[in-house]
């Protein structure tokens, strides 16, 4: 979900020259997979055009010093800085919010809650974004 909602907002920008967006997963257990129906639903709601596939981070991902890591909570901070250490510039979603004082993105899927999902990641995107306009330059 993430990834569609910052991808199209970078777009927005005309900033998709500059900025490259991509998604991947600490698990591998979803690989190849597309996003989960309550996903794709709210996206297309929206009208997000959206066809990403499942994938596991791996040590290329990790290794740009001048890339932006974002994960979606502290679990997934933890999995990534026990597989790779720190990254310079990791953070959280959510650290970049504006209106929300969750830190947390949930998981949507075992409760549900796809519209307050993405409420939250459109907040961190934007935030996000305004982040990186305002520290690169943009």
């Amino acid at each position: 979900m993430a990834e569609a909602v910052f991808t199209h907002m970078v777009d927005e920008a005309g900033l998709s020259d500059k900025i490259n967006v991509d998604s991947a997963g600490t698990g591998s257990w979803h690989i190849g997979e597309p996003a989960c129906s309550g996903t794709r639903k709210v996206l297309a709601r929206r009208g997000y055009k959206y066809h990403g596939r499942a994938r596991q981070v791996n040590a290329a991902d990790m290794s740009d010093p001048d890339g932006i890591v974002i994960a979606m909570s502290a679990e997934n901070m933890r999995d990534l800085r026990h597989r790779y250490r720190n990254h310079p510039r990791q953070y959280r979603l959510l650290d970049f919010a504006e209106n929300s004082d969750e830190q947390d993105v949930p998981d949507p899927y075992y409760e549900g809650n796809f519209e307050y999902v993405y409420q939250l990641v459109e907040d961190g995107c934007r935030g996000l974004l305004k982040a990186i306009q305002q520290s690169d330059g943009f």
